[in-house]
């Protein structure tokens, strides 16, 4: 047990006074040091130099921490100080048996442990397989004939390139999440477009609704005229031929009332007006005459065929003609003159509807034409 405590001294590192940890390195002075406690006593010697990784890449100097022999080196850095497998192998056995004897120390989960050789941690990087492994694998396992480096350049390098990678993502996304912004201004722009232009053709369907209830109240005014006149002027007549035709009766009871008379000389006497009366009573000729077809109103037909044909061929307008009816709502030139013009719709279409006129000539003289005719008793 001596024995094994004598040699654990050995192996202590004068820097970080724990067990050398692979990879040993041995200096000139032919003093042994961890490599990463040899690269921490050179930087701290030399902290101006580059570094990559965390460890410096140029050549320099620092003094052994046991003899403060001054050690040079090459461009490699502690990379370039030769490796003491002797030691390494020593440290193996000695851990072999001491675990032996002693319980297996706890492992800390934060630094792996090589899969093949359990008491190794996982301190190089091998360049071929693209995996980390141990010193001891790169020496007599798997990986000694592959290009290894060390775990921490790799891993910054690596670090940097995933770094590099997410900031390429997260720039993407921005792009990504601006052109979504884009989109979504589009589709608001585009449904707020659609409802401006719809308002605008309901506003021209009823620009053309309150054209066509203007005309229809126009036309049907027309003919509620002369109807009104006609129905007015029938039914004067009709009273007139009422009071002829009471006239009339009375006659016929006086003369029926006369023609009792008993006595002729009275009887004489009043048969001569009573002729005269009656020959009155049974004349029209002071009445009016009806023309035949006074009734008729067929004058006031109208054809809506081309007027239909054109209002099922409204559409929007195209080209030059959208064009010319943007310059217009432009200018604030409408053109609502009834009977004619280009009705515009939604700033983009149009339909030409023309004037309505009724398909018989209309009479030029709104009365009557009454034939007077008199009849003699």
């Amino acid at each position: 047990m001596d024995t094994m405590d004598n040699l654990e001294k050995q192996l202590i590192c004068p820097i970080c006074l724990e067990m050398f940890t692979k990879p040993v390195v041995i200096l000139p002075c032919q003093h042994n040091l961890c490599r990463k406690c040899a690269n921490d006593v050179f930087q701290a010697s030399n902290p101006y130099l580059p570094t990559r990784g965390g460890s410096l890449t140029s050549g320099g100097r620092f003094r052994c921490p046991s003899c403060r022999h001054e050690v040079v080196l090459d461009r490699h850095g502690v990379y370039g100080l030769q490796r003491n497998l002797l030691v390494e192998n020593i440290i193996d056995m000695f851990k072999q048996e001491s675990s032996s004897t002693k319980p297996a120390p706890e492992r800390k989960e934060e630094m792996p442990m090589c899969d093949v050789h359990e008491e190794e941690k996982i301190n190089i990087y091998c360049v071929t397989h693209g995996v980390p492994t141990c010193s001891m694998c790169k020496v007599f396992g798997a990986h000694k004939d592959c290009e290894v480096a060390p775990i921490t350049s790799i891993y910054q390098s690596k670090k940097t390139e995933l770094s590099d990678g997410i900031a390429m993502v997260v720039g993407n996304n921005d792009r990504m999440q601006g052109i979504i912004s884009q989109l979504e201004e589009a589709c608001r722009a585009i449904e707020e477009n659609g409802r401006r232009q719809k308002t605008l053709v309901c506003e021209r369907f009823d620009q053309l609704y309150s054209i066509l209830e203007g005309k229809k109240r126009e036309m049907g005014q027309k003919v509620t005229v002369e109807q009104d006149e006609k129905v007015n002027y029938i039914r004067g007549l009709t009273r007139k031929y009422g009071d002829h035709l009471e006239e009339s009766c009375k006659m016929v009871e006086l003369g029926i009332q006369t023609m009792e008379e008993p006595e002729m000389a009275l009887f004489l006497q009043n048969t001569k007006p009573l002729l005269k009366k009656l020959a009155e009573a049974s004349s029209t000729a002071h009445l009016d005459k009806v023309e035949r077809g006074y009734e008729n109103m067929d004058h006031y037909t109208a054809d809506f065929k081309k007027e239909g044909l054109a209002l099922r061929g409204l559409d929007f307008l195209q080209g030059e003609q959208a064009e010319l009816a943007d310059e217009e709502d432009e200018d604030g030139e409408a053109v609502t003159e009834e009977g004619e013009g280009a009705q515009t719709v939604s700033g983009g279409s149009a339909v030409t509807a023309a004037s309505v006129q009724p398909s018989a000539p209309q009479q030029s003289n709104s009365s009557p034409s009454i034939a007077k005719s008199a009849a003699s008793s």
